[in-house]
């Protein structure tokens, strides 16, 4: 193993360096000499992600921590040894300091608080009452995020059907819904847009430049669900009654001290978008803002709250546990050091390696081609993690905030809705999607396979999205 590891990072460094001999630029890694070689460990580690949970299962789950840090060291060696300490040390800490720490925080307290507040008891899952439960949950997506609205709701919207023939499409619609689509509207929901929150979006701007395409595409999908729950409803009365395993029963929320815990993890994000004190400590040449170390501590000293106050029953309940978040902190860790090098190449937009990257995604004039940036993301985003792929086209269209959130407004309308829409389209295109499906199956639902899943989602949402795209992003 150790001599296969050692033959692997020669050839890679003596690959990654033909041709870019260079010395590198005082002010970072030089880009514009960089090969497409640079980004082998990124692209290794997303499959690793994308198949290790479904190919080898039993290896990944006890070994995922290992496999991340062998890509990551891949990625950072051969950039030392190109480069040179100093330069590769602060790229790495701009990354890790900057922007990974942070977004590992936020999905810290956002699961620790959602996996405190327990919805109890039960209701019966009529076609009206799945698409209350529906709506609820793709509101609270954006409130709590994707995973703490999944973890919430899914157990409720399971026991409200576990007497139905017919209750996979359930689980299913529940996953484009909740765990997706309703998580647009703002930089809790999904962990692309916190990424773009950490790289200097507003706030507020998901909410005002996407409220209209989530509308439409949710309220799309919401109908189908209906029309279709609607149909097999009717078709179960005529079949033999199955008992109720969970009989009806008043729905109590439990854990109730923790709402006030969610407000002020958003009062500490608003803070730090519009408190500006202007002090900042350096690190390894990295600044860090007083503002964002303020609101990460409270962040951090809010979730601690929560494990003090919130009673370990209605954890137990909810089948807490640490193991999800820890195996996201891990990848996302390994995640965020592969990618230091293929954004030094993006940056370098046509004099770079990926300038063919670049060309897809202009017109003819040099103007973004939003409808591509709309369906390369979300491609991507279907079997990648949607939170890498936006960052890389977030700086394929340059990067810059500012120019973003105005000039281009439809450019990063069209990569957010892409990285988050479509991040529905598989299993593993967004972590709550394969939490839900792990749970449904505990529970006992028949979740549809990894390509059953696809032939859902391929005849749902699919041609939703071809509409959106023609409505929003169209020329």
């Amino acid at each position: 193993m150790r001599s296969a590891l050692r033959g692997a990072f020669a050839a890679l460094v003596f690959l990654a360096g033909c041709g870019t001999a260079a010395a590198a630029e005082a002010h970072g890694l030089p880009g514009q000499s960089m090969s497409l070689l640079w980004g082998l460990p990124f692209l290794g580690l997303l499959l690793c992600i994308a198949t290790g949970p479904l190919l080898y299962p039993h290896l990944w789950e006890h070994h995922y921590g290992k496999f991340a840090a062998v890509w990551a060291a891949l990625a950072v060696l051969p950039m030392i040894f190109m480069y040179g300490w100093p330069v590769s040390l602060e790229a790495v800490l701009h990354t890790l300091l900057l922007e990974y720490l942070s977004f590992i925080i936020l999905l810290f307290a956002l699961f620790t608080i959602a996996g405190g507040i327990l919805v109890g008891g039960n209701i019966h899952g009529t076609p009206a009452t799945n698409a209350a439960l529906l709506v609820i949950g793709a509101l609270l997506a954006s409130v709590v995020g994707t995973t703490g609205a999944s973890m919430i709701m899914i157990r409720p919207m399971i026991r409200a059907n576990d007497n139905r023939p017919f209750n996979a499409h359930v689980v299913v619609f529940f996953i484009f819904l909740v765990s997706n689509i309703g998580g647009a509207l703002t930089p809790l929901g999904d962990p692309p847009l916190f990424v773009g929150f950490l790289r200097g979006v507003d706030f507020f701007w998901t909410t005002t430049h996407l409220w209209l395409e989530t509308l439409i595409v949710g309220g799309i999908v919401l109908a189908v669900f209906v029309a279709l729950d609607t149909f097999l409803h009717l078709r179960e009365a005529g079949m033999p009654k199955i008992k109720d395993p969970t009989p009806d029963s008043r729905i109590r929320i439990r854990g109730l001290v923790n709402l006030p815990l969610l407000a002020g993890v958003i009062g500490a994000i608003l803070l730090s978008a519009s408190w500006k004190p202007g002090v900042a400590f350096t690190v390894a040449g990295v600044p860090l803002e007083w503002q964002n170390i303020v609101r990460d501590v409270v962040i951090v000293a809010l979730a601690l709250i929560s494990l003090a106050v919130t009673r370990s029953e209605y954890r137990k309940a909810n089948g807490f546990s640490w193991a999800p978040i820890a195996e996201v902190a891990k990848l996302f860790a390994s995640i965020f050091i592969c990618i230091v090098p293929v954004i030094a190449i993006l940056r370098a937009g046509h004099q770079g390696a990926l300038a063919p990257l670049v060309e897809l995604v202009s017109g003819p004039d040099g103007q973004p081609n939003e409808l591509a940036y709309f369906w390369l993301t979300g491609g991507l985003s279907s079997f990648l993690d949607n939170a890498p792929t936006y960052l890389v086209f977030f700086e394929l269209a340059g990067g810059d905030p500012e120019t973003l959130m105005t000039t281009l407004a439809g450019t990063l309308a069209a990569i957010s809705t892409g990285a988050v829409f479509m991040g529905a389209n598989t299993y593993i295109g967004n972590a709550p999607n394969f939490m839900v499906y792990a749970i449904a199956r505990y529970q006992g639902v028949k979740m549809p396979s990894f390509f059953g899943y696809m032939l859902w989602s391929g005849a749902v949402l699919i041609p939703t999205f071809l509409l959106a795209g023609w409505l929003f992003f169209g020329d």
